[in-house]
């Protein structure tokens, strides 16, 4: 566990799970930045969330409502085997909160999370190239961008858009 500024970034529990699937449950029905059906159910967004390999992590700030959760990661093994490694990371930020810090007190709670649980490198492959706020977090935590991928996500609103695949070592 680990707090900035009263803002409580740890592993999740059962008690946490309803606030963060619907957090996610909303930035996917928005369609600009999760590659998810749109349309995806609650028990889909629970199970893409929460799933096997996957270590749920939350974020609350206790100065609002005397702790409200405010965004989620999942911290997950890239590939199996080989490249086991290297890990994988999604990040969400609760509609309302952006702009506020959680984002970049997540990344690097992730980051040293990752190495505490001995990872040599944390890599992205699907970060939006509309989603400029999460480019510049991942840009001022060091990460490089390996490359571009032409017209991979279907923007809800912009139609067809890059995305980039993005490196860290540990």
């Amino acid at each position: 566990m680990s707090e900035y500024n009263n803002l409580v970034i740890r592993r999740s529990t059962d008690q946490e799970r309803d606030e963060i699937v619907q957090i996610v449950k909303v930035a996917i029905e928005r369609g600009d930045t999760l590659a998810y059906s749109p349309e995806s159910t609650y028990e889909e967004v629970e199970r893409i969330w929460f799933s096997e390999g996957n270590l749920v992590y939350v974020a609350i700030d206790n100065n609002i409502d005397g702790g409200k959760v405010v965004g989620s990661f999942r911290i997950r093994t890239l590939q199996p085997y080989l490249g086991n490694h290297v890990c994988n990371a999604g990040f969400i930020v609760g509609d309302g909160y952006a702009g506020k810090g959680y984002g970049t007190a997540m990344g690097k709670f992730a980051l040293e999370e990752a190495k505490r649980l001995g990872y040599k490198a944390m890599q992205f492959n699907f970060v939006v190239d509309t989603n400029k706020a999460s480019l510049k977090i991942w840009d001022n935590l060091g990460f490089t961008r390996i490359g571009k991928i032409p017209n991979a996500f279907r923007h809800k609103v912009k139609g067809l858009t890059d995305v980039w695949i993005m490196h860290k070592e540990l």
